[in-house]
């Protein structure tokens, strides 16, 4: 990751964030409605397409 530039490091952080599970509570109050993250993206499948502006 050193040679990686902040700004990139900064969007992949976020995608990592993004890419997390449902919180319980989410299910509880939608009654199980909704049960899984839409956005959810396998980290080997899915690529960003990030560019590295350094």
């Amino acid at each position: 990751m050193g040679k990686k530039s902040l700004a990139k490091k900064i969007r992949l952080a976020k995608a990592c964030r993004k890419s997390r599970r449902l919180p319980a509570f989410v299910m509880i109050r939608t009654k199980r409605k909704v049960t899984q993250n839409r956005s959810k993206r396998a980290w080997r499948t899915d690529k960003l397409r990030i560019k590295d502006e350094g």
